[in-house]
């Protein structure tokens, strides 16, 4: 079954009805509604300066934000109301049934006569109960229940598996919200390929590890869970990890909070719109970090093109033996990029190394921990200009 949804950024009643008289069974509203809240269209809604305290971060500008939910409903009667006059104003029947399309309206089959076509009305079958997931969740709901404290659970995955986690973690929200469960209540060890959207909103609780490699998509919308991946053990001596892609494009896009370990390179878009999650890879492709707006991400090897493009929030730790070339790479249009001096910053970094060189056995972080004082020199932190204001500001009103 199609539905034809109706969208505008201008939405006034004339616009609903030109929709629904070609047929819209849905219409949505963005801008006008965020209008109603006192939006002036700056356009500057990725910037973190917004003048009216909707699309920011910043604590002043947030005090500015008057937008109540009585204004949008407003709004929705008045659009409600200007549709139902234009409607009756214009003669339109106020009822589907009175309109008559048969003389311009056929069925498919009456165009192809030939064509064998299947409405959206038959069931479909998903088999889902046949998903290696399901296995898992049965041998889970213990712990999502109380009953139990942890399970550990081994298996092997194949690429056929998409999405795997997420209905677990679906059955982990219903029942705890988004606390989650206690750290660790769920580890889950596979070998294998894993297929698309591995570990995607992962819950708090879960702990997965991949002894293997993902394709995209690997801890989308990640939401307070562990991920560790690392090559298989049995790999020859000749193979670098951190010469090789274990991962695909757009991994941890959206994630709000957790951690993820990831010996090997990650391919294109990495972390993009992280908002909270701690990270940790060997390399990544072009456009790392685009959109971030909170969380860590350690990177201990080569970065693309356009790293940290509207960085927002957030900090990112680069290493690199010559800092230039990272520099030539970096979207300077909204971070700073500084050198490793504070002593917060060296020992967060020192101790997450050692936790990926523990979880991961990676050779990267051993060579870089075993000449620590020199190795610390060639990290470059990004901090977005924007976010160290808000810090200043934030530690400011703390002292008072």
């Amino acid at each position: 079954m199609f539905v034809i949804k109706w969208s505008a950024d201008e939405s006034n009643g004339f616009d609903v009805l030109v929709g629904a008289i070609l047929g819209a069974d849905e219409f949505g509203f963005s801008t006008a509604p965020l209008i109603a809240l006192g939006c002036i269209m700056m356009r500057k809604c990725h910037l973190n300066t917004c003048p009216v305290g909707i699309a920011t971060q910043d604590p002043e500008l947030r005090k500015k934000f008057e937008g109540q939910p009585e204004h949008v409903i407003n709004y929705l009667f008045l659009l409600a109301e200007e549709t139902q006059y234009l409607k009756l104003r214009d003669d339109l029947p106020p009822k589907t049934k009175l309109l008559n399309f048969a003389r311009i309206l056929l069925h498919a089959q009456d165009l192809r006569p030939n064509t064998n076509i299947l409405g959206g009305s038959v069931a479909q079958d998903f088999e889902l109960s046949t998903r290696m997931e399901e296995g898992v969740i049965a041998q889970c709901m213990d712990v999502i229940e109380g009953k139990t404290d942890r399970v550990h659970i081994q298996a092997d995955i194949m690429n056929n598996c998409r999405t795997f986690g997420a209905t677990l973690s679906y059955h982990i929200a219903k029942k705890h919200l988004d606390a989650g469960l206690p750290d660790n209540s769920i580890q889950l060890d596979l070998k294998g390929s894993a297929g698309q959207s591995f570990a995607a909103f992962l819950s708090k609780g879960v702990h997965i590890t991949l002894e293997g490699d993902a394709n995209d998509y690997v801890g989308k919308g990640l939401s307070g869970g562990e991920l560790t991946i690392y090559p298989p053990k049995d790999m020859p001596e000749e193979f670098h990890s951190e010469d090789n892609i274990i991962v695909g494009n757009v991994c941890l896009y959206g994630a709000t909070s957790g951690r993820a370990m990831i010996r090997g390179q990650a391919a294109e878009r990495f972390c993009v719109r992280n908002s909270g999650a701690t990270a940790v890879i060997e390399g990544v492709g072009d456009h790392c970090c685009e959109y971030m707006t909170g969380g860590r991400v350690l990177i201990l090897g080569p970065t693309g093109r356009n790293f940290a493009a509207g960085m927002s929030g957030g900090i990112a730790y680069v290493y690199s033996e010559v800092a230039e070339d990272f520099q030539k790479k970096c979207n300077m249009e909204m971070v700073d990029l500084l050198p490793m001096e504070k002593e917060e910053d060296i020992m967060f970094v020192e101790a997450l190394l050692r936790e990926f060189s523990e979880k991961t056995g990676s050779l990267v972080a051993l060579r870089i921990l075993d000449n620590w004082p020199e190795s610390v020199k060639k990290f470059t932190k990004v901090f977005p200009y924007e976010y160290r204001r808000a810090l200043r500001q934030l530690a400011a009103l703390l002292s008072f």
